[in-house]
């Protein structure tokens, strides 16, 4: 999978250590708490004290996120902003960043820091122990409603129900650590219906669980409402199952049945007692009811093929429009200003 722009970056010399670590942080009108969180990753990754970078993916930002990230990206050299041509979506901009990141192992953070980062030093422990991927569990939803919560935790067991060998942890999200075996693996998957916790575990490799408690977000407002939500929820289920195209043949075989059972009643009733003329509600009841289960069925099969239609047109998953990075040389008095449209690396003594 690869994004479509044809810009080209140029060679500035010897840069910084290469990054052990990348932090992969996707980026939508999130000005108000951008501040804050540089401010707690920088003083985690010094008491980490290892070579890092921040990848930080603005996916078409309406506020002032995309030149918060160039200025950043263009006074330190461990910042990397990729700005997206428009807003494609968190899973096409965390598949941005992924494809980007350099380290040896890679932290996907929200930039709503309700993943703490205070938490990287025990998850970078974890994978030194061993673990290829260390996934975040939520050990408690303060802040989210009832009916939010519920759905959650039927939603991610009815899938690991229904996609069989396959299990995605329960109550996780997009916040872990993977090595870069299993990116390296996860980046040769080609489809563009990506729902990124389902492939997180399709790929694989030794596994961790790590209990945390979901802090409140610290700026600004949710992207995700109900309506959101429910439709990622329905992207997993139709990208990893075809359970409910099974479903759909299921519940067409009760209704035949049904159907079936209701004509032998009346023909038996006609029969048995003679006609009369009280059948017209059942009748409209039953039309009513096919004509649902129909229209539901067309929708299922719908979406899936909606899926092959979009998989074919190979279209690329995001475009980059700009790539800022300070790189340091260690003897050069060259140095670059962005341009609009081109990725750019800014140098400096």
């Amino acid at each position: 999978m690869q994004n479509n722009t044809t810009n080209q970056t140029f060679d500035a010399g010897q840069s910084a250590a290469t990054p052990i670590i990348s932090l992969i942080i996707p980026v939508y009108n999130e000005i108000d708490v951008l501040p804050l969180l540089f401010e707690r990753v920088r003083k985690v990754m010094q008491q980490v004290n290892l070579p890092y970078e921040m990848v930080m993916v603005d996916d078409g930002s309406k506020d002032a996120s995309s030149q918060y990230l160039i200025e950043q990206a263009q006074n330190d050299e461990c910042v990397k902003a990729l700005i997206l041509s428009r807003n494609f979506g968190k899973e096409a901009a965390l598949s941005a960043g992924l494809e980007h990141a350099c380290g040896e192992a890679i932290i996907v953070l929200d930039a709503d820091l309700q993943n703490p980062p205070e938490l990287i030093p025990d998850m970078l422990q974890k994978w030194r122990d061993g673990a290829d991927i260390v996934a975040m569990k939520r050990r408690s939803r303060q802040g989210e409603s009832r009916a939010k919560q519920l759905g959650s935790y039927f939603y991610y067991r009815i899938m690991n129900r229904i996609t069989g060998p396959m299990s995605i942890p329960e109550d996780t999200g997009d916040f872990r650590l993977m090595s870069r075996r299993s990116l390296d693996s996860l980046n040769r998957l080609p489809e563009r219906n990506r729902y990124m916790k389902g492939l997180f575990a399709w790929v694989g490799y030794p596994t961790h669980v790590m209990e945390y408690d979901v802090a409140d977000r610290a700026a600004g407002e949710t992207k995700w409402n109900y309506f959101n939500l429910f439709g990622l929820a329905f992207e997993g289920i139709t990208s990893f199952s075809i359970a409910p195209l099974r479903a759909m043949v299921i519940l067409g075989l009760i209704t035949a049945l049904l159907g079936g059972i209701f004509g032998f009643w009346i023909v038996f009733k006609t029969l048995a007692f003679g006609n009369d003329l009280d059948g017209y509600p059942s009748i409209i009841a039953m039309i009513t009811f096919l004509g649902g289960v129909q229209l539901l069925s067309i929708g299922v099969l719908g979406e899936y093929v909606g899926k092959t239609y979009f998989e074919a047109k190979q279209r690329p998953l995001f475009i980059i429009q700009d790539v800022v990075q300070k790189i340091v040389k260690k003897s050069s008095n060259t140095s670059a200003t962005p341009t609009k449209g081109t990725p750019v690396n800014v140098t400096t003594d």
